[in-house]
């Protein structure tokens, strides 16, 4: 099936899709981004990521090129015309083509908007769920305002690829303090010998991730469990009763190995599977 993408105002099939060799995303990395995963071919949590997008673009100084209810229009369209059931849409906004340099353009120019879907393996992603994954510890080498979710990315890439070079599916960044941050697009967790689920504090050092914000609605709504927002070690994790990451297109994915070390029993734990399980009473469906 041929696939289609919105770029500038036009829907295109994917080979046609194409930005100016001057845009400020590619030259820069000076854009935002948002992911939402689509399911049922609807979008999951829309709301929320429009909002994160509108903070992103506020922080760097990126006008909202349409309105919200627009964009709406456009993430759909692009997810119908590639017939997604289960997936993901993509979003990006970059500041706009113009000649390089490195201040803003003068005078401002439009920005450019840019849209993509694609469908997901669901019985892959269940598989990761049931057998959970590896994750390694590097270090926290990204700029100081990880909470902007811009397209910079590279060392994000490059920590997944030592990961996937060491034989782990992910990496948890570690920072100077020895505190981990998140995983290369995910936010980290660990479960205590007491059952208590911890997470980073959201503040620059971390994105604050829409599905982590929907975990935090399903805790408050599942008595006997509890949330700690705070830093933990890599050696607080290795000794946890539980450890997961969660993301947009993963939702709550279970960590059975950190650094070659068996988390709790080596297999995914009842909290995690629970989160997961019980997602979509708590994630909004468009």
């Amino acid at each position: 099936m041929s696939r289609y993408a919105y770029v500038n105002g036009r829907y295109l099939p994917l080979r046609d899709a194409k930005v100016h060799v001057e845009d400020r995303g590619y030259q820069f990395a000076d854009g935002v981004y948002e992911v939402c995963e689509v399911r049922g071919g609807r979008l999951i949590d829309e709301r929320r990521h429009i909002e994160r997008l509108q903070r992103s673009l506020e922080e760097i100084r990126i006008p909202l090129p349409m309105s919200t209810k627009a964009l709406g229009v456009i993430l759909r369209e692009v997810v119908a015309r590639n017939r997604i059931g289960y997936g993901i849409v993509y979003l990006q906004i970059n500041r706009g083509v113009a000649r390089r340099d490195h201040a803003f353009p003068s005078p401002a120019v439009a920005p450019s908007v840019v849209v993509t879907a694609r469908p997901l393996n669901k019985a892959r992603n269940e598989a990761l769920a049931k057998n959970g994954i590896a994750v390694i510890g590097v270090p926290d080498n990204r700029w100081g305002r990880v909470d902007i979710k811009t397209v910079g990315l590279l060392p994000n890439v490059l920590a997944r690829q030592t990961a996937i070079d060491q034989g782990a599916r992910d990496a948890w960044f570690v920072d100077a303090g020895g505190y981990v941050t998140e995983a290369s697009s995910a936010n980290a967790w660990i479960v205590t010998k007491d059952g208590t689920l911890v997470t980073r504090r959201a503040d620059h050092a971390i994105l604050r991730g829409i599905t982590r914000t929907v975990v935090f609605d399903e805790v408050k709504g599942q008595q006997g469990l509890r949330i700690e927002e705070r830093s933990f070690t890599l050696e607080e994790a290795y000794a946890a009763r539980e450890a997961f990451i969660t993301s947009a297109s993963q939702i709550v994915l279970p960590v059975v190995r950190i650094d070659g070390r068996t988390v709790g029993d080596g297999k995914p734990g009842p909290v995690a599977t629970a989160l997961r399980q019980e997602f979509y009473r708590y994630a909004e469906a468009g």
